[in-house]
């Protein structure tokens, strides 16, 4: 089991990352969900072994990781990194790249390791490419196939899937994550697509400024969001007084997704004024105006603009 304490890490005299507490059992799977900057990568950085931690510990199995002013050779051998450069050899092909960390003392034995990753990827028909013709995307892929090569027990992805195809995203994401279940391979992937940490993650680790902002399953983050910073990872969010929903003399606001608003056939005391309609294939998101705020909800038609509506919390 990983076990990270940073009480803090600091650039300079800048703080990066502060409170960050969390244990990673076998073949569980954390999103480190943030705005960019936030510190995600740095934090990937220091649980391989990049980065010297002065003030915290991280350990693996009981075992104290050192980091790099301890070490000959900066990362710890039983875990890999995928960074967002990818260390990949452009001048050799896919499958040498792949070959280059194995142990070359079965070559039958190799060759069929390759073909596996390269299923696992979907990269087969590229195998004898060059790796300096292939796409970012595809030479994203190789560097996820190299990281798997010695089944680490430990996978650092950073934006693992940025620069990959949208229609090909959903398949690979599967794929890959099942394997590292499948393998029992624990895996930390930092990350600003939230549909991704929420459909393959067992936790997530939201952060805001190096800090902790939400901590736990996908549901629970999904269903206790309170700022609209929080909200506003998992798309459109309107904050909204409460008193518009209750009967009682509420104070607070509270989020409001759009897929929880629908328009009633009854006047209610959230009444909007349709802006724009989008498009989103199984629905349309309208943008509507209240009280000079901007409100979103969705809605199965069209509506023009202009057009009254009243909302309720969906039933």
């Amino acid at each position: 089991m990983l076990k990270v304490e940073i009480d803090s890490f600091s650039y300079s005299e800048r703080t990066i990352l502060k409170d960050i507490h969390f244990t990673l059992k076998p073949g569980e799977h954390l999103s480190i969900l943030g705005e960019s900057g936030c510190g995600k990568s740095t934090l990937l950085h220091l649980v391989y072994g990049l980065l010297h931690l002065e003030n915290g510990t991280i350990h693996y199995n009981e075992k104290k990781l050192l980091g790099p002013t301890k070490t000959l050779i900066p990362g710890e051998p039983f875990i890999k990194l995928v960074a967002q450069e990818f260390k990949i050899m452009p001048f050799t092909t896919v499958a040498e790249n792949l070959g280059s960390h194995l142990s070359r003392l079965d070559e039958e034995k190799d060759e069929k390791r390759i073909d596996e990753l390269l299923k696992v990827v979907e990269l087969e028909t590229f195998k004898n490419t060059l790796v300096k013709n292939l796409s970012g995307g595809q030479k994203q892929r190789v560097a996820l196939a190299k990281a798997l090569a010695n089944e680490p027990e430990i996978l650092l992805l950073d934006e693992p899937f940025s620069n990959i195809d949208t229609f090909l995203k959903s398949k690979l994401q599967r794929k890959i994550f099942s394997y590292l279940k499948e393998k029992n391979i624990s895996c930390i992937t930092a990350t600003h697509d939230s549909e991704e940490a929420l459909a393959f993650s067992d936790k997530i680790l939201m952060l805001k400024n190096g800090t902790e902002e939400m901590y736990g399953t996908p549901e629970f983050i999904y269903k206790n969001v309170s700022t609209e910073y929080q909200a506003g990872f998992f798309g459109e969010a309107n904050l909204l007084p409460e008193k518009l929903f209750s009967s009682e003399k509420a104070s607070a606001e509270i989020i409001v997704f759009p897929h929880q608003l629908e328009i009633s056939e009854e006047k209610t005391k959230l009444e909007v004024t349709v802006k724009k309609c989008y498009f989103k294939g199984t629905h349309f998101l309208a943008e509507a105006d209240y009280n000079g705020k901007i409100i979103f909800f969705n809605n199965p038609f069209p509506l023009r603009k202009g057009n009254i509506s009243y909302l309720k919390i969906s039933e």
